[in-house]
């Protein structure tokens, strides 16, 4: 005789995936974030970037593909969080200097 489901179990354990999945996909997210040096905007201009992207056509869509690409193959420029005139290695010691 087979032994009978437990599908209390089974559901919470389903629950139990789902959110450890959602907690996941929230900090990378959050990570994606910091990597970019997106931590710098307002959360208001971070919000209206994400709508217009959201809202792109499929070309522009498709730039924005390669070019995420690149960055995660390390072949990108990661944006600097200085002045935009000084090379990255400058800009990441001066923030560093005025953060201690």
């Amino acid at each position: 005789m087979r032994k009978p489901r437990d599908i209390d179990s089974e559901l919470k354990a389903l629950a139990d995936k789902a959110r450890q999945l959602k907690e996941r996909r929230v900090r990378q997210l959050g990570e994606l974030i910091l990597a970019t040096g997106a931590d710098v905007l307002d959360p208001d201009e971070l919000a209206g970037a994400l709508l217009d992207a959201a809202g792109s056509d499929s070309a522009q869509k498709e730039g924005w593909r390669r070019r995420g690409a690149a960055f995660f193959q390390g072949k990108g420029n990661k944006p600097s969080r200085g002045a935009q005139d000084k090379p990255n290695g400058a800009a990441a010691r001066d923030s560093g200097a005025a953060s201690a």
